[in-house]
């Protein structure tokens, strides 16, 4: 239930704040005094379009707040997969936690375009906005009376009729894997010569770098030992030039070192305090005594492999043609040869039974095709249970707005189809049409054709009715829904308006004083100037000043004395 309303700076509107109550409650006003901005503002807070065309002239934002008031905080975990059934449960699975029952909605829209938006203190975006209020708010205008005009929304209306939403939702993923699973055997089918290429080709890579055996970073191991080999002679020359002057003559640096470390070791025993130079000079002499050692076995070892060079180049030849047929280049790591050589054999063991994968892929198909089916068949049987009970009530309620003749009729019919394939849709295999005759003896047509704006509000009206319901939201606002009506069917609507408030809180906006006089509560919409700025207030009347705004809607001159006493006598009559 929608308890209070604040805008500011939002169209014509400067700044106003308005309680709202339970029950039935009518907005009212001249035209042009800003009933649709009213409805605007509301829209907007619910998650609407932002424009900075919202903004009251002069400023740099406009803001719309409300309370909501929720009698049956559902605070349940929805089901694992499942998205929140109510506005508890949304709430909970966002970390939001009401306070009394009662959330406090809140949007801005910027002179620079920005918007934003809060569900109390926790910031939203407007997709999450839209989502928790569809479960608190639903407005129906006249361009809802378009949904009517488009035969793929009466499946909708049956649907949630019947109860069979989820059944239908479940329907479609089945029909979407279907769907899914169909095109993915077209592209085998028609992909056939090239996936046979991409066999031929990758066996082709895997034999080859199989018989390779790589080993990890062989590459770089080879490269370094003939880049040795290559070498020798020049390293030999050098290696045999260091051994000379380490250790192979007398005058080498190790003999020498020697003579020092025995002279320095009589300076340490006479003075002490050369102790610290002995030590570092044998340190020194131990250290190159050591790389000696270290240069005579490398020298020992080397060895001029002719042969062995040879193999090597050969192998390494061998790596460079691999890693320029599946590397990203001649000098990339040979890892890339291994990712390559897996990628392939990956495609190699999913397409190994041949075109036993396209067997299997087309037993699935045929399986799901007989589940989807079923399932439509099962969908079609509830959907026509329903189509005439459906029609049953919304006859009895188009009879109390006024259309005691009229007669309405759900068509059902299936899909063209063959004997051989029975076509079928993302919903099912039903076409369905709301078809209606208005006169007696007229034969029943679809419904677009021949209903008038006035029939179309009604029947939106009885479809609303019958939904109201099972459904969850507590507040309705009906903009200009009476459009197009007037005399007995207008005092008819309000009528049912007024009963429908008995379990919810309706809001209709309406310049019909037949309809007017059935609210609890009524609300005008004045328009002013201020300061030289045109602007709209919205308030609450009741006593005097609602007997005369319906002497004015009943007339147009709300000064005499005979309208002011038919404005009381219907009040009397209607509003309680």
């Amino acid at each position: 239930m929608l308890e209070d309303l604040t805008i500011k700076d939002f169209a014509i509107i400067k700044n106003n704040s308005l309680e709202f109550k339970n029950g039935f409650t009518v907005l009212s006003g001249e035209t042009g005094a800003g009933k649709s901005i009213l409805i605007g503002a509301l829209s907007f807070l619910l998650g609407g379009k932002a424009e900075t065309s919202m903004i009251r002239g002069g400023e740099s934002e406009a803001s719309v707040s409300g309370t909501f008031y929720i009698p049956k905080l559902d605070d349940s975990e929805p089901e694992e997969g499942e998205m929140p059934s109510n506005a508890g449960q949304w709430l909970k699975s966002h970390g939001i936690e009401a306070e009394n029952n009662r959330v406090l909605l809140r949007r801005i829209i910027r002179s620079n375009g920005k918007s934003a938006a809060w569900i109390d203190s926790t910031p939203v975006t407007r997709t999450d906005l839209a989502e928790f209020s569809s479960f608190l708010i639903d407005i129906h205008g006249q361009h809802e009376h378009q949904s009517l005009m488009k035969v793929s929304e009466h499946r909708k209306f049956l649907d949630g009729y019947g109860g069979i939403n989820f059944e239908v939702e479940d329907f479609t993923k089945f029909y979407a894997a279907l769907v899914e699973k169909r095109k993915v055997l077209q592209s085998i089918e028609s992909s056939e010569g090239e996936r046979a290429r991409k066999i031929d080709m990758f066996n082709f890579a895997v034999n080859e770098i199989e018989k390779a055996k790589l080993k990890k970073d062989e590459d770089i191991e080879l490269e370094n030992e003939a880049s040795r080999l290559s070498s020798f002679e020049k390293i030999f020359s050098s290696v045999s030039t260091i051994n000379q002057v380490l250790s192979e003559s007398d005058e080498s640096v190790v003999p020498a070192l020697k003579k020092l470390k025995r002279e320095s070791a009589v300076i340490a025993e006479l003075d002490k305090t050369a102790e610290n130079l002995d030590k570092r000079l044998e340190s020194v002499f131990y250290d190159l005594s050591d790389l000696s050692d270290e240069f005579s076995s490398y020298a020992s070892r080397l060895t001029f492999d002719p042969q062995r060079l040879a193999d090597i180049q050969e192998r390494l030849s061998m790596i460079y043609n691999l890693k320029k047929k599946y590397a990203s280049s001649v000098n990339a790591p040979l890892s890339e040869v291994f990712d390559y050589y897996e990628m392939a054999k990956s495609y190699l063991d999913m397409n190994a039974d041949g075109n036993g994968g396209q067997e299997k892929l087309k037993a699935e198909i045929s399986e799901l095709e007989k589940t989807v089916l079923q399932k439509a068949a099962v969908i079609s049987k509830k959907r026509r249970d329903a189509a005439g009970k459906m029609s049953a009530d919304i006859e009895g309620i188009l009879q109390t707005l006024g259309m005691k003749q009229s007669k309405f009729e759900v068509s059902i019919s299936q899909k063209s189809g063959t004997d051989v394939v029975q076509k079928c849709g993302p919903y099912g295999i039903d076409d369905i049409e709301f078809m209606i005759s208005s006169n007696p003896g007229s034969p029943v047509l679809p419904l677009a054709k021949i209903a008038s704006g006035g029939e179309l509000s009604r029947v939106m009206l009885a479809l609303k009715t019958i939904f109201a319901e099972t459904d969850p939201v507590d507040t309705l606002i009906f903009d200009e829904i009476d459009t197009g009506i007037g005399g007995e069917i207008a005092v008819n609507v309000g009528g049912h308006l007024k009963n429908l408030a008995k379990n919810r809180q309706i809001l209709c906006i309406t310049h019909l004083a037949s309809i007017a006089v059935y609210a609890d509560n009524q609300i005008k919409i004045e328009k002013g100037i201020e300061n030289g700025i045109t602007s709209s207030h919205v308030h609450e009347i009741d006593g005097e000043d609602r007997v005369v705004e319906i002497a004015r809607m009943l007339s147009g001159d709300a000064d005499t004395q005979m309208s002011r006493e038919h404005a009381r006598t219907l009040l009397a009559k209607y509003s309680n």
